[in-house]
């Protein structure tokens, strides 16, 4: 009778560890792929925001693997690329096949110091939105998707700081300047700053979840994400509010200084009614909106009186007032004074 023995050989034990080997399970793969395209001068803030919160939102901890999520910075050159505080980032893939990637994200920078994307760039964009890759516009990465052709029949999000800007570039756009980002089928658009880490965050919490997207936040010390409606903070004011209607409408208000329009049309612009305007800044601010824009539109004259070397008569225009002698009538009620006899009072820096 044959004996069947339990020695095996090492070459059948080798066998055995390398079929072990293989019935591992493979990691897993990323829930949330993200290529980055950087603009020379590119604003840095915009973009450490943006990956960290993927970063932080890709492992257990703060031990940054790239695991749930990844993340990769692109180019037609390999060429480093500076921001606008001076610091170099150098990118890790060209640019390739976009389909490889859930997004693409263009970070922008300085308007004045940002050429056009090169035509590497934008024949790249071009082939990501034809394959159905969803494009995001970081900072002024919105003005370089619409320089592309990228934008047209899109809503999208600038800067309160940069939307004249924008109107110019761009006529017949109408961009959106009263929220801190814009989701417009696969186009995504954000002002920059802060509002680059809940655009992240509003990614994470679609593809890996809402956990992981607060999680990014809370160590990011941000207290809770922010919807698309949130409105973006503006130019400093004394009126100081929570109420989120009429900090949108005095964003309008910020943005229209130097041709005012009507509370009607404000109301307008948000899908609100004059009435539903006026009760929220009675209760908010104790004042109109007729009465806030005028004051927003006298502490501006204000400042620029003090701190510029523009004529009265041109500082009037700027703030929307039809003449100095109009500007004159309303400063003196408001401050007490003329604009001219503030201007002798004060020291004008040298521009």
């Amino acid at each position: 009778m044959a004996v069947r023995s339990e020695f095996h050989s090492p070459n059948t034990l080798s066998n055995q560890t390398s079929a072990t080997r293989t019935l591992k399970p493979k990691p897993e793969a990323p829930r949330l792929s993200v290529g980055f395209i950087l603009a020379n001068r590119f604003t840095l803030c915009a973009f450490a925001n943006f990956v960290d919160v993927l970063r932080l939102a890709a492992d257990e901890g703060d031990r940054s693997r790239p695991i749930l999520c990844k993340w990769t910075i692109l180019s037609d050159t390999m060429d480093p690329v500076t921001s606008s505080s001076g610091i170099i980032v150098q990118p890790k893939e060209r640019l390739g096949d976009p389909r490889r990637f859930n997004y693409i994200v263009v970070v922008g920078g300085l308007m004045d110091e940002t050429p056009n994307l090169s035509k590497a760039y934008h024949h790249f964009l071009q082939e990501a939105a034809a394959a159905g890759v969803p494009l995001v516009g970081v900072c002024t990465g919105a003005f370089l998707l619409h320089q592309a052709g990228l934008l047209d029949g899109y809503r999208c999000c600038v800067s309160w700081f940069h939307h004249s800007d924008f109107m110019e570039q761009f006529d017949g756009l109408d961009p959106v300047a009263d929220q801190i980002f814009v989701v417009d089928r696969d186009r995504l658009t954000c002002s920059g700053g802060v509002s680059s880490a809940h655009l992240a965050a509003y990614l994470v919490d679609k593809h890996v979840g809402r956990a992981q997207a607060n999680k990014s936040l809370h160590i990011m010390i941000i207290d809770d994400a922010l919807q698309a409606e949130k409105p973006q903070p503006g130019i400093p004011l004394d009126l100081k509010t929570r109420d989120p209607i009429v900090q949108r409408a005095l964003l309008i208000m910020q943005q229209n200084i130097d041709t005012p329009i009507s509370v009607q049309e404000i109301a307008r612009r948000m899908g609100n009614s004059k009435r539903q305007v006026e009760r929220h800044f009675r209760l908010s601010l104790d004042t109109s909106p007729q009465v806030a824009f005028l004051n927003i539109r006298l502490d501006l004259a204000h400042h620029l009186i003090e701190k510029s070397q523009k004529s009265v008569a041109q500082i009037a225009v700027d703030c929307g007032f039809c003449d100095s002698s109009h500007l004159s009538r309303m400063f003196r009620r408001r401050y007490g004074g003329t604009p001219q006899a503030l201007r002798h009072t004060t020291t004008i820096p040298e521009e």
